[in-house]
């Protein structure tokens, strides 16, 4: 049986027709950034429970997700429906191996995420760790509309800390957006109009992908990686891309 602690929301936001973040108070253990924790609620006698990766660094309290309400599902509408004061409860003990733990060093470092796959690089981007192994950091955000790109101010906060040092792109699929690029983020690989974008070349000698979203994004990007000679890392064996199915 998993521990579970009892959490307080002290925070919600709605950013658009069903993309919520909510801020939880709870006495979890230390995380690195890129880990998840479970929230359960009680729902009809049964504790019910989904997995998110955390927004918020590790340095940072209260605990944040971000997530998409599943109209009719089981669990999210639930979530969604929380005002501040609820209770929630939330592993004691986060998990998870999408990390940069025990990634190399390299010249640059690409975050592709589709959704609210984002999130997770958020909170890897607000501590040292991409900084210090990495020269340059290619943030992707691909999103069906442009209202679905999220935490604007944090990214512009991150840009500003960073300088050229860091690069955001966003990639909106159903409707034109200048500031960005039209397109999914697979299309845009294979284009090369991603990385003309970013001012920097993928290669599996100077570069390590992440992959964090959808699984059709990520099962056709691993292809296109691998075609360029990049292998999937794993923690014993290192490697230039990893990837995560967003929960």
């Amino acid at each position: 049986m998993r521990d579970w602690v009892k959490g307080t929301v002290v925070g919600r936001h709605v950013w658009t027709d069903g993309l919520y973040s909510i801020q939880i108070d709870a006495p979890v253990a230390d995380f690195r950034a890129g880990q998840y924790v479970k929230i359960a609620l009680d729902i009809d006698g049964e504790r019910v429970s989904r997995a998110y990766s955390l927004v918020s660094p590790p340095q940072d309290r209260p605990l944040e997700v971000l997530f998409n309400e599943v109209p009719g599902g089981p669990f999210t509408p639930y979530l969604s429906g929380l005002t501040l004061g609820d209770s929630v409860w939330v592993s004691a003990q986060p998990g998870g191996i999408f990390t940069l733990e025990f990634v190399l060093p390299a010249d640059s470092l690409w975050l592709l995420a589709t959704g609210t796959g984002v999130g997770v690089y958020l909170s890897m981007l607000r501590t040292p760790d991409p900084w210090e192994r990495f020269r340059r950091v290619v943030l992707v955000h691909g999103v069906r509309h442009a209202a679905d790109l999220v935490y604007s101010e944090t990214i512009a906060a991150i840009a500003a800390r960073h300088g050229e040092r860091f690069v955001m792109v966003p990639a909106v699929s159903r409707e034109a957006y200048p500031p960005g690029l039209d397109g999914r983020i697979t299309d845009l690989l294979n284009s090369g109009a991603l990385e003309e974008r970013a001012g920097a070349r993928i290669a599996a000698a100077s570069s390590h992908v992440m992959l964090c979203g959808n699984s059709a994004m990520i099962k056709d990007a691993k292809l296109i990686l691998e075609g360029r000679g990049l292998v999937r890392h794993r923690r014993h064996v290192p490697g230039q891309y990893s990837a995560e199915h967003y929960h």
